[in-house]
């Protein structure tokens, strides 16, 4: 178990995240209200929250571990799981759910080979629910990135898909 944790923290050296985040860390020490902020940019480095980024963070700000980590989860921007390159976005807003989302998630997860909330074996995508996001007239609708796809069919998402 020992050696484990010794292999594991020569990794953290050797990786430059770690000393970017120690960085970041020393930034905000002493600022009041620095943990969404800090958590924010720890995953822009990271791309999520691993346990270790964690532990980093609540050491560095003095703080309990169960407080990082339940702000960690409270808040949908955090992922405590590495993401896909893309992440997609299934509205399932009343006016999307009753024009037929929940066949197009049904579809995503049949042709990404994964559920909700989960992340492709190549990283390439990461599929999540999202609530209204204001384009009712086109529903139901999905996201990939910034890009918006509206009045959807499931025999659709196999062409959307391929675009990335």
């Amino acid at each position: 178990m020992m050696e484990a944790k010794q292999c594991q923290g020569c990794q953290q050296m050797r990786d430059p995240r770690y000393e970017q985040l120690d960085e970041l860390i020393k930034s905000y020490q002493d600022k009041k209200g620095a943990l969404v902020p800090l958590l924010h940019e720890a995953q822009e480095i990271f791309g999520y929250l691993p346990e270790e980024v964690q532990r980093r963070v609540a050491d560095g700000l003095g703080i309990p571990l169960s407080e990082v980590y339940g702000v960690a989860t409270f808040y949908s921007l955090f992922s405590l799981k590495p993401r896909g390159k893309h992440k997609i976005g299934v509205c399932l807003g009343t006016a999307c759910y009753v024009r037929g989302a929940g066949a197009i998630l049904a579809e995503l997860e049949k042709q990404l080979g994964i559920r909700v909330n989960d992340t492709t074996a190549d990283g390439k995508f990461t599929l999540e629910i999202t609530r209204c996001i204001g384009a009712c007239g086109l529903s139901p609708v999905m996201t990939v990135d910034e890009d918006v796809f509206g009045r959807l069919t499931p025999e659709k998402i196999k062409e959307i898909l391929a675009r990335y």
